[in-house]
């Protein structure tokens, strides 16, 4: 389950693609961008999303990281084989997809006592684009990441990671028409993961 990630606004090899969103952020909702942080994203956090505008149009958008539930619980991620069957994710799943783009993202592996953090990304990707969905509480909006089965080369680490999405899948995730389960048979499974 994921629940930390990298965005390097400021240098390392995703910055460039970042800094794009980021300006596009920038020009459009000054304030929200000037919330977001560069380093480590936490659940709670404002961060750069890739969603579709009124027009159908991906555009960046800063969104929190969470669904807030009565009591305050935060829930910020979703199993991706059911969050069709749920009635908090229903709805993203047939109308509200995002994309959170990384650096990378962080999972534990648990060995007795010790926690063993690593940082992992597709080899060879500057940016991750992670598959969400989304919804409006208090007239902002809130994401949440879907998660999957681990890859088997990291099946040791933890037993979910992120919906990893293949350049080839995002535009399709983004367009609501195309049906959710469809798309995510697309997600990044056999690929080497850089893991530090």
């Amino acid at each position: 389950m994921c629940g930390r990630y990298t965005i390097w606004l400021n240098g390392g090899e995703d910055a460039e693609e970042l800094r794009e969103i980021m300006n596009e952020l920038r020009r459009k909702a000054p304030d929200a961008a000037a919330a977001i942080k560069s380093g480590e994203i936490a659940p709670g956090d404002l961060a750069p999303v890739i969603a579709p505008n009124r027009l159908r149009v991906p555009a960046a958008f800063a969104m929190r990281w969470g669904y807030r539930l009565s009591g305050g619980k935060l829930v910020f991620n979703a199993r991706s084989e059911t969050a069709l069957e749920k009635p908090l994710f229903r709805d993203g799943m047939l109308n509200r997809r995002c994309l959170a783009p990384a650096g990378s993202y962080f999972e534990w592996e648990t060995r007795g006592r010790e926690k063993i953090r690593y940082s992992i990304r597709p080899a060879g990707q500057p940016v991750t684009y992670m598959a969400g969905v989304y919804r409006i509480e208090d007239g902002a909006p809130a994401f949440v990441l879907l998660t999957r089965e681990p890859a088997e080369s990291i099946a040791f680490i933890h037993d979910r990671m992120p919906v990893i999405l293949p350049d080839s899948a995002r535009s399709a995730w983004l367009d609501a028409r195309n049906d959710a389960r469809d798309v995510l048979k697309a997600a990044l499974t056999d690929v080497t993961f850089a893991i530090a």
